[in-house]
């Protein structure tokens, strides 16, 4: 059994106990959450009886720590201990392990918003340091159960309808974040005077990573609101070390994206900025890069302004792609024409993974010259052509986004691997998993007739001329393409979704870049004109 706030009401929260279990038998635990103890006199008058051995718990409790400094002083140690006969305090963080082998998580009291945090606070050290006991291990999948006072903030993402709640105000980040790692197959919460049991949730990455468990996220009201709100729960849960791993990892049809890994993403800003050219494979730094944006002090440009001819674009910085540039890694170039050239991917997906680059500078084909876009389009071809006699499929895509320089990313995919229209599915499915909308678009249309210039957006285009488009609004995956192709559904190569796994030395590049040149010779165009 799983309670919400009991908030001292203690005879009230037994005598429902036993009569369910009159009617339904004997449970082996029950695990209360959010406030245990009341602030009243009638509240700590009941307690003294329990306390004392006047009054006994009809079966082993187990609650989590004090959330007001009221309760604090019903907690005498911070690390847990038994408060009286059948009741225990788990303490302020740690796993629980029963004989069963079931594994309980859990976390005591809210939140701390200063330093230094309250008794009834936690900290995000407190979150770490649980996290890290368990994650730590190879072999961890998750916990059985995660037991919390507050609710994981954004929980309700994905999720159904969830009413009379604060969103703004409700949850804690760093709960969400000890949900997200450790994969709870329950998690329980209270403290809103809420009930709440959210769809379940997966744990893992459709076609990118191996199925796992599904989460539910189970939020009690307190035992005494008027409202007949659910504040008890009753389940069956067998261990997850016990459990036939096929039976474990079944979807139940309900089941949704999960709440947290796009919130989590975003928190962790430090890993977002480690590399602002992630999908670019290429070691530059984006970050000193501001957009020019329009003068909102209206539209007309001043009479100078017009006169003025148009300087060629310019880099804001070093970029790795324009040809004349010191940085550009010139053992990966394959083919140079008047306008592009092609180049090998660093890190890339496969030995034959290029990349289709303007020699100037432009970010993206929108800001293309017609005389520019005339010749990519005379690469693309050359490298369809080419990929078919070795009996692969072309698929580009380009992502502009948190990028300086245009880079149409060219992988090719053995024939045997799958159908273009596998390969189409696998971005159209994993674009809803992540909640973006992948249009396709006419075949023969010009993005320039559909995206405003400056506007960032994410572009596929397959061997059999089907165009998809994703116009990217705020935060967007920036290997998105790169784990599409990599998952299991495409090439099958999971492990190379990071471009930083793939590391070669230069001797390895230099021997794919001479054999791309070998093997494509017969289609280049710059060669034969």
């Amino acid at each position: 059994l799983a309670c919400g706030d009991v908030e001292g009401k203690l005879n009230a929260l037994f005598n429902r106990v036993r009569s369910i279990q009159k009617k339904s038998g004997d449970f082996d635990l029950l695990l209360c959450v959010g406030n245990f103890f009341g602030t009243t006199a009638e509240a700590e008058s009941e307690w003294v009886e329990y306390k004392t051995g006047a009054k006994k718990a009809p079966m082993q409790t187990y609650v989590l720590g004090a959330n007001n400094q009221e309760t604090t002083k019903y907690f005498p140690d911070i690390d847990g201990c038994e408060l009286a006969e059948n009741i225990t305090y788990l303490g302020r963080k740690g796993v629980f392990i029963g004989a069963s082998g079931l594994q309980i998580a859990y976390l005591s009291g809210t939140e701390a918003q200063h330093e230094p945090a309250p008794a009834y606070c936690c900290t995000s050290k407190d979150v770490t340091a649980l996290k890290s006991s368990l994650t730590a291990s190879s072999k961890f999948k998750g916990v059985d159960i995660l037991l919390t006072s507050q609710w994981p903030k954004g929980v309700w993402q994905y999720g159904n309808n969830l009413e009379g709640i604060d969103i703004k105000s409700c949850g804690s980040i760093s709960v969400a974040q000890l949900a997200f790692a450790l994969k709870p197959r329950y998690h329980f919460a209270a403290l809103e005077g809420a009930n709440y049991e959210r769809l379940p949730y997966r744990n893992h990455m459709t076609l990118q990573e191996n199925a796992q468990h599904v989460s539910r996220f189970i939020a009690l009201a307190n035992l005494s609101n008027s409202s007949k709100k659910k504040y008890l729960y009753a389940f069956n849960i067998m261990p997850l070390s016990s459990m036939d791993p096929v039976e474990l990892v079944k979807q139940p049809e309900d089941v949704t994206e999960n709440p947290y890994r796009k919130m989590t993403k975003e928190f962790q800003k430090a890993k977002l900025g480690e590399t602002a050219a992630e999908e670019s494979q290429f070691f530059f730094d984006l970050s000193k890069r501001e957009g020019k944006k329009r003068s909102s002090e209206g539209g007309r440009p001043s009479p100078h302004q017009s006169k003025q001819p148009r300087k060629p674009p310019q880099p804001t910085g070093p970029c790795w792609f324009c040809l004349a540039s010191p940085e550009v890694e010139k053992h990966l170039v394959i083919s140079i024409g008047t306008h592009c050239y092609i180049a090998l991917a660093k890190g890339s997906l496969t030995p034959d993974h290029v990349l289709i680059l303007p020699i100037g500078h432009h970010q993206s084909v929108l800001e293309l010259p017609s005389e520019v876009i005339e010749e990519v389009e005379k690469c693309k071809l050359a490298l369809k052509n080419f990929y078919k006699s070795i009996g692969k499929r072309f698929v580009m895509f380009e992502r502009n986004y948190r990028s300086q320089h245009l880079q149409l990313q060219v992988v090719p995919v053995p024939i045997q691997c799958c159908a273009t229209d596998d390969i189409k599915e696998a971005f159209i499915v994993q674009a809803e998993e992540q909640q973006m909308e992948l249009l396709e678009i006419p075949e023969h249309s010009d993005l320039k007739q559909i995206i405003q210039p400056g506007s960032a957006y994410f572009y596929v285009e397959l061997d059999s001329g089907e165009k998809l488009l994703h116009r990217i609004k705020r935060q967007f995956p920036l290997q998105f393409g790169r784990e599409v192709l990599a998952s299991e559904a495409v090439l099958n190569i999971p492990d190379k979704a990071n471009w930083r796994e793939c590391k070669y030395s230069r001797e390895e590049e230099e021997e794919f870049a001479k054999a791309f040149r070998k093997g494509f010779q017969p289609y280049d165009f710059s060669l034969l004109e």
